[in-house]
């Protein structure tokens, strides 16, 4: 893996870089060929927080978390944990969904999404202001694959091409904590 660690309001220094690459690296078990993959840690710190923050783009999924703890070394530990939860459910959830339709489907295109989500904020009463703006490759699945992109990604929606229909849908939370797709008429 390559390694894009930085931080933010402390210095990185040798040994915090070594911890991190090493906990990181016991990722790899999960994957075949993770060599040319790039890992982004931000490591910050927020009044006595410490914050590590971890996004891995893969082929077909992005693993993404974050943890806070007031030591440095315990909030690796404690995303790395997360991140192999993480890879364990997916994994799970694949493995199950290739027996019941009897093959394995490539994951053939790379989704990159970057932690934040588009926030617009007024620039008046009848204006908008487009803060940022995203693209990404939508790769075609199902709906409970969006979901589970969504769920890994940590987000509230998530933006798909329908392979049934060759739509774009959107899947989303509801505040009932069920989901919810939507389709173009």
């Amino acid at each position: 893996m390559n390694y894009n660690i930085r931080g933010e309001q402390l210095d990185v220094t040798p040994a915090l870089r070594e911890h991190v690459e090493k906990k990181l690296g016991r990722l790899e078990k999960y994957f075949d060929n993770m060599d040319n993959t790039d890992c982004h840690v931000t490591l910050r710190v927020i009044r006595d927080e410490q914050i590590v923050e971890v996004t891995i783009p893969l082929k077909g999924l992005i693993l993404r978390a974050e943890e806070s703890h007031g030591d440095m070394y315990a909030a690796i530990d404690l995303v790395v944990e997360k991140l192999e939860r993480q890879i364990r459910k997916y994994k799970t959830k694949v493995n199950r969904k290739n027996r019941q339709n009897g093959s394995i489907k490539e994951m053939n295109e790379e989704i990159r999404l970057d932690r934040d989500l588009a926030e617009g904020e007024d620039a008046g009463e009848d204006e908008f202001e487009i803060v940022r703006t995203k693209r990404f490759n939508l790769k075609p699945m199902d709906a409970e694959e969006a979901i589970l992109q969504m769920d890994m990604l940590g987000h509230n929606f998530f933006v798909f091409s329908n392979a049934d229909t060759d739509q774009v849908n959107v899947v989303y939370r509801r505040k009932d904590g069920k989901y919810g797709l939507i389709e173009p008429e």
